[in-house]
């Protein structure tokens, strides 16, 4: 009897029925094995309808408003298309062409130079925010003029700029004793745009860094100076690690504005002068609005939209390995 008890326990579960051999798979029927290998239960099936419901809105939204957009101005930079007449095939000639077109490699590389000052954005607005991070009489008021930029449009910063660079009655004039051409002068345009989008984005960072500062673990912080820990060393080696989220984000908002620069450029220069202050994204719009090129003005975007789209994987992937 004990022979026939181990040989049925080291051969697995018997079939019922007593033929000695075990069932299919090693499992009882019953089993919990079996049991798992069953559907879902009536109340997640219902929890998860529930969540593709309020889902559902959303995801349609998203659909319309970017991904047939954006699948329709890949289609559309194929073709060459007036905005009037019939769209005709031509394959990969607007990309041919773009490739060969210096005005593109001038918008590439002021769309360069963007990228790389706009990142002054991010200390510049830390240093501000840890300011402005005091219990004195009147921050309040400081803080609404230093976080005044930021509510103004584009459009008035751009004019607000113009008059200050004006060489004639600006103050810029004023301050040097002469006039400077700044928009007038190939070397100098882009540089002056940038210093002018700067002022915004730089209240920006301010305010996402106001608000880190306000999440900052109070322990921490009191631990350190009891350590002895003040000055430059708090700041980098307490404050700034907590604040890696805040940065990462104002470190995005600044890259993506900076490629996606448009307002500042129509207002200030129109891409001139003699196209030396133009960017990818007026590139577009100057294709598409003033010369009716509407499927070479989509190619253009097309590159756009892909080079955000590495800077983005890439972080998106950072993103996911600091959160693993």
């Amino acid at each position: 009897m004990s022979h026939s008890v181990n040989r049925q326990s080291a051969g697995g579960p018997v079939e019922p029925g007593g033929s000695g051999l075990p069932a299919p798979g090693g499992a009882l029927r019953g089993s919990p094995a079996t049991s798992r290998r069953r559907g879902p239960t009536p109340t997640a099936r219902r929890q998860r309808r529930a969540a593709f419901l309020f889902l559902a809105p959303a995801c349609i939204m998203v659909a319309v408003y970017v991904v047939w957009p954006i699948l329709s101005t890949i289609r559309l930079s194929f073709f060459n298309w007036d905005g009037m007449t019939e769209p005709s095939f031509i394959g990969l000639a607007n990309y041919v062409e773009l490739f060969h077109t210096p005005t593109f490699y001038t918008a590439l590389e002021n769309n360069l130079i963007w990228l790389v000052l706009f990142l002054l954005a991010p200390p510049m607005g830390l240093a501000v925010a840890l300011y402005l991070n005091q219990a004195v009489a009147g921050i309040r008021i400081v803080k609404s003029l230093f976080f005044a930029p930021f509510v103004l449009s584009g459009v008035v910063v751009g004019l607000i700029f113009s008059w200050f660079y004006d060489p004639t009655f600006g103050l810029l004039a004023m301050i040097l004793g002469h006039g400077v051409p700044v928009l007038g002068d190939p070397r100098y345009a882009t540089l002056g745009i940038v210093f002018a989008a700067l002022w915004p984005q730089t209240a920006y960072c301010m305010i996402l860094y106001l608000t880190g500062l306000t999440a900052l673990n109070a322990e921490q912080i009191e631990a350190a100076r009891m350590e002895g820990a003040h000055g430059w060393s708090m700041l980098w080696h307490v404050i700034l690690p907590q604040l890696r989220p805040t940065t990462f984000m104002a470190i995005v908002v600044t890259i993506i504005g900076a490629l996606r620069s448009f307002d500042l450029i129509s207002v200030m220069t129109g891409g001139g002068p003699f196209e030396s202050s133009t960017v990818l994204a007026y590139f577009m719009y100057d294709q598409a609005i003033k010369y009716y090129r509407i499927g070479y003005s989509a190619a253009i975007a097309v590159v756009l939209f892909g080079i955000m789209l590495v800077y983005i994987i890439y972080h998106l992937r950072r993103m996911l390995r600091a959160e693993q």
